[in-house]
């Protein structure tokens, strides 16, 4: 019989070899696979058939409750067996039938002008604060996920060209233009400040910690959250709000989508619509509150 756990680790070893997968994405499909041969313990994977996924996703509904964690099982399951196919381990895929729960897209949370502006009028006072002030400049002004931020080397950014170059998802290189703003905070503190972290050692890295090491995405965010307390923003934010509010700011000021799309490395346009929505969202908004025949009066 087929050993359902050597399939899972030769697919595994796949998604990461040939496909560049990231970490966190090989033990997301880790995950929902393990899930799956519990399920089935002995059963053969030649065996398992539509009904057999059918009482599957019943388990999973009672397991996991959310649609969105069974849509993501389903969908590593789906990669799974077309990569089965592929294999010819198996002739056809037992999920072709089997439906996909419908998962509410929530919209963005999103940062308003007034509030990115307080952040990045930080007070400029040490190291620390010179790096945070290119940290920051840098998110907003490339919408790089915080993964991408940690990761850019000093290759990477070329200062003459105001161009830097990052991998995202499945290590999918992309040029990402950099404006005067984020230039110049990331040139005084590449000249005058990342030196003093390195402590007389090197790293290939942009954004370091107190230790001279590669910042992390930990640090990244309790660096936001002291930011915020020091400027006074309220509003409950996270890295990828700077990502979010960079989309949906480029939007409202005139950004078309395919342009948007690019910046942001969507491999899909339908990921970089949502950010339409907030933009109709925010016109409706200004509608209700300007227009004088907007709402009746009681």
């Amino acid at each position: 019989m087929i050993n359902l756990d050597e399939l899972i680790t030769d697919f595994i070893d796949y998604l990461m070899i040939d496909k560049k997968y990231s970490k966190n994405t090989l033990s997301a499909y880790k995950r929902d696979l393990n899930k799956f041969r519990m399920f089935f313990d002995t059963k053969s994977i030649k065996k398992i058939d539509e009904k057999d996924m059918n009482k599957y996703l019943t388990h999973l509904k009672k397991e996991l409750n959310t649609p969105k964690s069974i849509s993501r099982n389903l969908s590593s399951l789906r990669s799974f067996y077309k990569y089965l196919m592929i294999e010819k381990v198996v002739d056809d895929s037992p999920l072709m039938n089997v439906g996909m729960p419908k998962v509410k897209k929530s919209l963005p949370n999103v940062l308003e002008g007034e509030d990115i502006e307080k952040l990045l009028n930080l007070k400029l006072s040490d190291k620390f604060s010179y790096r945070n002030k290119a940290l920051l400049e840098l998110m907003y002004a490339t919408g790089l996920r915080v993964s991408e931020i940690i990761n850019i080397k000093m290759s990477d950014i070329d200062i003459i060209n105001a161009i830097l170059r990052t991998r995202g998802k499945g290590s999918k290189e992309r040029i990402v233009p950099l404006g005067e703003y984020s230039l110049v905070a990331v040139t005084i503190y590449i000249n005058q400040f990342r030196g003093e972290f390195l402590k007389g050692n090197t790293s290939e890295f942009l954004f370091l910690n107190s230790r001279g090491g590669k910042l992390t995405r930990q640090g990244v965010y309790k660096i936001l959250k002291q930011i915020a307390i020091q400027t006074g923003v309220k509003k409950e934010f996270s890295p990828h709000t700077l990502r979010h509010s960079f989309a949906s700011h480029l939007l409202d000021a005139g950004a078309d989508l395919r342009s948007i799309q690019e910046l942001l490395g969507h491999e899909d346009i339908s990921s970089t619509q949502i950010y339409t929505h907030i933009a109709k969202d925010k016109i409706k908004e200004n509608y209700d509150e300007f227009h004088p025949h907007s709402k009746k009066e009681g």
